[in-house]
């Protein structure tokens, strides 16, 4: 039995050189994978239907408030 490689795809929307990097492949039996560019060795499975589901909510902006908190560390990294 030959196993594939896993063909890991980032979005269009990524950092250029390839930092803050979430990938996502199709794994087995139908499942996604995923994993940060920071950590690649750290790889979340999930199905399409609850990747669809969090998809979703993304862009309800369930998760704007995450982010907000997030841009407000990275401003006070920024030296002045």
């Amino acid at each position: 039995m030959t196993v594939s490689p896993i063909k890991w795809q980032k979005s269009s929307f990524s950092g250029g050189g390839g930092e803050n990097c979430i990938h996502l492949a199709e794994g087995d039996h139908g499942t996604i994978l995923m994993h940060e560019s920071d950590d690649p060795s750290v790889v979340v499975t999930t199905t399409r239907e609850n990747l669809a589901a969090f998809i979703a909510g993304v862009k309800n902006g369930e998760f704007d408030h995450l982010i907000a908190a997030a841009a407000i560390v990275d401003t006070a990294r920024v030296p002045s």
